[in-house]
């Protein structure tokens, strides 16, 4: 059985002179040219506001404090 994916994969088309600038890009930032591609998208849909908020994680409980025996006494 076929695992669902949380990814799509589609057919790009881009010009030359841009493909180059993103390759350039990627290069410089140390990543793929997909992962860049994404990270240009993720960038401008999220300063558009066109990602959909992200839970706030919650803060992890306090823990309890572990009962501790005070130190001998010395006499």
């Amino acid at each position: 059985m076929l695992k669902e994916s949380k990814t799509k994969t589609f057919v790009l088309r881009i010009d030359a002179t841009t493909m180059a600038a993103v390759e350039r890009w990627a290069g410089d930032e140390f990543r793929s040219v997909n992962g860049q591609i994404l990270f240009i998208l993720n960038e401008a849909l999220r300063r558009h506001g066109r990602l959909p908020k992200k839970k706030e994680p919650k803060p992890p409980k306090a823990e309890k404090p572990m009962a501790t025996k005070p130190p001998p006494s010395q006499h």
